[in-house]
């Protein structure tokens, strides 16, 4: 009967010089198996299944790093060039006191009719923008005008002093307060149409500390200076939240004569 089995031959040669065998098994399907001396050698054909595509599922990895929770601090940090200036100025608890005008360097008094340096501009521009508390305080000092506050003599006959003196009505531009500080001083501002004045009468003794030239020679006397503390209000350019203020200022009154306290024996 002719089985479906493979069919095999198999050889057997043998040899009587060297006692060798050697086996042929034919597998069919182009393989054999060849036994020479004991020992199996032979050739299998290559699978005729090969995959034609790659597997579809990757397996991911168990493990993802995650980004570190740590950031450490760059040891440098550059400036940055651009600084926002502050809204908020505090006002200078420190005022330095101003240098002596240069219009005071061409008079010996205490206050100046004229300054070159005068800030009229910047007087102007605060005035305007503290306007109301501006007037609250120049209606305080407004009254101390003395421009008619002396009747004045139609002729020098009228009026007989022991000691020669000056009367003037001034309106200083700058002047020395009682603390020896220069200060701005508000006068002929025109603002709105209106002009901001100060004006005050001064009297300065001719022959201060001299002997009264009406006076006998048998009484002691001497001319003497008399003054009178006038209040002005003030610009101060170094305050920026409110740049005015009203202070004293030491100002000429009249020339008295003073007389010694016995008479002189002949």
């Amino acid at each position: 009967m002719v089985t479906k089995a493979l069919i095999f031959s198999l050889v057997v040669v043998a040899t009587s010089a060297t006692s060798t065998s050697h086996v042929r098994i034919n597998l069919g399907n182009g393989g054999n198996i060849e036994y020479s001396n004991g020992h199996a050698t032979g050739s299998h054909s290559a699978p005729t299944y090969h995959p034609t595509k790659a597997p579809s599922y990757h397996p991911s990895p168990a493990y993802k790093p995650t980004t570190p929770s740590y950031h450490p601090a760059p040891s440098y940090h550059a400036a940055p060039s651009y600084h926002a200036a502050p809204t908020y100025h505090p006002a200078p608890s420190y005022h330095p006191e101003p240098e002596e005008p240069a219009c005071a360097e061409l008079s010996n008094s205490t206050w100046c009719l004229e300054d070159e340096d005068y800030p009229e501009y910047e007087i102007k521009h605060a005035i305007q923008y503290h306007l109301d508390k501006f007037n609250s305080l120049y209606a305080d000092v407004a009254e101390l005008d003395t421009e008619l506050s002396v009747e004045r003599p139609d002729t020098l006959e009228e009026e007989t002093y022991l000691c020669p003196s000056e009367t003037a009505y001034i309106r200083p531009l700058r002047a020395q307060n009682t603390e020896g500080k220069w200060r701005v001083i508000v006068n002929n501002i025109n603002v709105h149409y209106k002009t901001f004045t100060q004006t005050t009468r001064i009297e300065e003794c001719l022959t201060a500390g001299e002997d009264c030239p009406k006076v006998p020679i048998c009484y002691e006397s001497k001319c003497l200076q008399k003054s009178i503390y006038h209040r002005f209000l003030v610009y101060d350019p170094y305050d920026k939240y409110f740049p005015f203020a009203i202070e004293s200022f030491k100002m000429p009154a009249s020339c008295a004569c003073l007389l010694g306290a016995y008479t002189l024996e002949l």
